[in-house]
């Protein structure tokens, strides 16, 4: 067969390789539609393909870019198709599943995208002649290879400490992981010309704008009123820029400034600069709410029924809201292996690590008070909530955002060779 073919073209082969045959012969090639290619226990159908086909050929044409030859294109698909069943065979045997709620889930945000409801974007699959199972079927397939590829491939990665410290350290990465910064300027100019006399006025000009500007003025009405830099109309927002990214002139200041915080004047041959930082965003303004709180649980057992453990709870609560000491109580009745000795102490914490009735029950404790007796799947407890602060924890997340950035570079590697390694020891079978 001439792969160098228009999709009409390779659709009316597949029908007259349909006319040709016998009627049993005919009946086969129904029930089989075409196998176009063998693939370990599975098969790639010939309405497969032209579906495939039909589909990369309309995202080509509404790109507006050239398609490459039809035997070309026809290769790369079926290349896909079997790749993606040999995955689809492997997510099976590994007892990989997408159950319906996220399916259903996953469709609504392709509905979300397209800012339809979930109705909405049925009727548009509709009306553009696609079936909604057939949709809903195939996002399944995209999940299930995902989730495959996902488990198998991250087991292959490997990332040491000084791994994230060598990509910490080079510059292009500390570049990327910069923070950025919006930055206000202003720009009072001064002629080259102008006498000692008029450079003095636009100095104390300044001045008064930076102490205007530090006693809370607007600083796009500053600017606007102003500044004759070219972006005066837009306040003075020169957007926002990496650390590398700042003129030269005023990025040391603006390094060091506070959000809000304005800069001393800068004075240079064309005029006299004030800049503000606006915004600042990325890494270092990693904060975590956290809070320091100790609890006391108690379980029931064999010899304690539930009725018993909650009013033991009761009890226990009675005591620490008479005045009795938290940690006493704690030692002498809480069930917490690993804070009882300490006074029921959990130490400081985001709640992340908790379950969500002991994280909400937490949550909503005020500062320095007792939660009511509450229940979670490991018995009962009371928390007492002693401080709360905001963590800095920019350095931990400046690793986490290195580490992800060298877990996808490396994914992207070991997805490649894994797939050819599945593709390798397959048997497959190309009919066309």
């Amino acid at each position: 067969m001439d792969l160098n073919l228009t999709l009409p073209q390779l659709k009316s082969w597949f029908l007259g390789l349909l006319v040709t045959l016998s009627a049993a012969a005919q009946a086969d090639f129904k029930e089989l539609d075409a196998i176009v290619a063998i693939v370990d226990e599975d098969v790639v159908l010939a309405s497969e393909l032209l579906t495939r086909l039909d589909s990369v050929q309309k995202q080509i044409a509404a790109s507006k870019v050239e398609a490459p030859p039809n035997n070309v294109l026809v290769s790369q698909i079926m290349e896909r198709l079997i790749l993606e069943s040999l995955e689809l065979q492997e997510a099976e045997r590994r007892g990989v599943q997408i159950d319906d709620e996220s399916l259903t889930q996953a469709v609504i945000g392709f509905a979300q995208q397209n800012n339809m409801s979930l109705e909405q974007f049925r009727q548009a699959l509709e009306r553009d002649g696609l079936s909604y199972v057939e949709f809903r079927d195939q996002i399944r397939r995209e999940m299930i290879i995902t989730r495959l590829q996902r488990n198998l491939v991250s087991r292959r990665i490997a990332i040491s400490d000084k791994d994230v410290d060598d990509l910490l350290s080079s510059p292009y990465y500390q570049q990327m992981l910069s923070d950025e910064y919006k930055v206000g300027h202003i720009l009072l100019t001064i002629e080259d010309d102008s006498d000692d006399a008029v450079v003095e006025v636009a100095r104390v000009r300044a001045s008064e704008i930076v102490d205007e500007l530090r006693a809370g003025a607007d600083f796009r009405q500053m600017a606007i009123a102003n500044s004759s830099s070219p972006t005066a109309l837009e306040g003075g927002d020169l957007g926002w820029r990496k650390a590398g990214e700042l003129p030269s002139l005023f990025a040391e200041q603006v390094l060091v400034l506070e959000i809000g915080e304005t800069a001393d004047p800068i004075t240079t041959r064309g005029g006299i600069h004030i800049v503000q930082l606006l915004e600042k965003r990325g890494a270092s303004m990693q904060r975590e709410q956290q809070t320091l709180a100790r609890h006391i649980l108690v379980q029931a057992s064999e010899i304690r029924t539930e009725a018993e453990t909650e009013a033991l709870i009761t009890d226990i609560y009675a005591k620490l809201e008479a005045g009795e000491d938290f940690a006493t109580l704690a030692r002498e009745y809480s069930e917490d292996p690993g804070s009882a000795l300490n006074g029921g102490d959990l130490g400081w914490s985001s709640g992340e690590q908790f379950v969500e009735s002991f994280r909400v029950a937490m949550a909503e404790t005020p500062t320095g008070e007792l939660s009511k007796p509450f229940r979670s799947q490991y018995g009962w407890h009371v928390i007492e909530v002693l401080e709360r602060r905001q963590q800095d924890i920019s350095d931990e997340a400046r690793r986490n955002m290195a580490m992800q950035i060298l877990h996808q570079r490396r994914f992207d590697e070991e997805l490649q060779k894994w797939q050819r390694e599945l593709r390798d020891e397959a048997f497959v079978e190309v009919r066309i």
